[in-house]
């Protein structure tokens, strides 16, 4: 069973079973797939290299829209040209995280470094922002009803199980900023 992340001597550490690891390991490569965008055949290399990606449009995924909102509300236009100029360097910021927090499950020992607990965190929030729209959380009442699913024998269909997934990430992440925050 997992071991709520703390913060001693060496750093901030955590401890998962191997199931619990290969859990993380999925649900991270899921996110990451989900933000790979689908490189076009004629990308202009200079556009490339700043940044700037004239083809960008706004996800349809809810999850997806979650990850990548809009910056600019009431203004489709202005939307669309932040989004142009940064959607690119906020996905591959989001699919660093969740590629160094992948890596980081191989170790034995979870030992975070800061950086390493920010990348952490900041993957334990992505996948937690895509579970809770698949879970439809809209609210404190939808998400207080989630979190009443404890028990994994109370899993009964995917829904369920993935509740009882949101609940553990929740926690993990949870108890990692408690520690970063202790670390201060």
């Amino acid at each position: 069973m997992a071991k709520a992340f703390k913060y001693g001597l060496k750093g901030i550490t955590g401890y998962l079973e191997p199931a619990e690891r290969d859990l993380l390991r999925n649900l991270f490569d899921d996110v990451i797939e989900m933000l790979e965008p689908a490189t076009p055949a004629h990308q202009d290399p200079l556009a490339a290299l700043v940044g700037f990606d004239p083809d960008v449009a706004e996800p349809t995924d809810a999850a997806l829209k979650r990850l990548l909102p809009n910056a600019v509300r009431d203004d489709d236009a202005a939307a669309l040209e932040f989004r142009q100029l940064t959607e690119r360097s906020l996905r591959e910021t989001k699919i660093g995280a969740l590629r160094a927090a992948a890596l980081g499950l191989d170790a034995k020992q979870l030992t975070l470094s800061q950086n390493d607990a920010r990348l952490w965190a900041m993957a334990l929030n992505d996948v937690r922002l895509v579970l809770a729209e698949r879970l439809q959380i809209k609210d404190e009442k939808d998400a207080e009803a989630i979190n009443a699913m404890m028990d994994w024998s109370q899993a009964k269909d995917v829904d369920s199980y993935l509740a009882l997934v949101y609940n553990f990430v929740s926690w993990l992440q949870e108890s990692l900023v408690q520690a970063m925050l202790r670390s201060l």
